[in-house]
């Protein structure tokens, strides 16, 4: 059986993970995490990446992921730091996956920050939305003719400028300047219709994982 090591918590819970891939699952990866397994574990086959620390903590360094390419590890990322990781460093080995990654890689989305969410440190509860969860919700609001595009555009702006600790869909759609029956009619459609794409990465990611490793054995 192959073993694999998996730094998440954040954008999908450990319960749900495993209930996709049976691995050893990390908290959120920061600066030293791999350079300290790598010391210690010399049999692990696959790692994957999906949620890490950004602001914290310095971020888990590209170098301790390239030891781990160098050493034939399997790397696999999305989501969220393991998304920017693997844009970054896919030309030397590591495996992207995801909406979020090929965001990245096509440069649609360029900073951390656009993926960073605070988060609870004992339970790593999410405390707060994502820039790119926003823009894709606000797409679909688009799409779907409950805002227009000049509209969609002022709130991915009004939500860039916020902190992102503090962004979340009710505060940044109080801010806009859209107005007050549009601010009801969009608050309404996303609690019927919202969805988290960094979520749906995750998923991605762990799926992935599985069938390279069905495939190895």
């Amino acid at each position: 059986m192959k073993k694999i090591i998996v730094y998440t918590g954040l954008s999908i819970s450990f319960s749900e993970a495993e209930k996709i891939l049976k691995a050893e699952y990390k908290p959120p990866i920061k600066r030293g995490d791999l350079s300290a397994l790598l010391e210690n574990e010399d049999d692990i086959d696959i790692i994957g990446i999906i949620d890490g620390v950004f602001h914290q903590s310095p971020a888990v360094a590209h170098k301790e992921i390239l030891k781990a390419l160098d050493n034939n590890i399997t790397v696999v990322g999305g989501a969220s730091m393991g998304a920017l990781r693997a844009c970054e460093l896919y030309p030397y080995g590591m495996i992207g996956v995801g909406n979020i990654f090929e965001d990245y890689k096509n440069g649609v989305i360029e900073s951390d920050d656009d993926v960073a969410v605070s988060l609870n440190p004992e339970t790593y509860e999410q405390l707060s939305d994502s820039w790119i969860n926003m823009k894709y919700n606000f797409n679909k609001a688009c799409k779907d003719d409950i805002i227009n595009q000049e509209e969609m555009n002022e709130l991915l702006l009004t939500s860039k400028n916020i902190y992102y600790p503090k962004r979340s869909f009710e505060y940044v759609i109080s801010k806009s300047s859209i107005n007050n029956e549009k601010k009801v009619n969009l608050n309404e459609y996303l609690k019927k219709n919202k969805f988290d794409v960094k979520h749906d990465d995750a998923k991605a990611v762990l799926e992935y994982i599985k069938k390279i490793a069905e495939n190895q054995s």
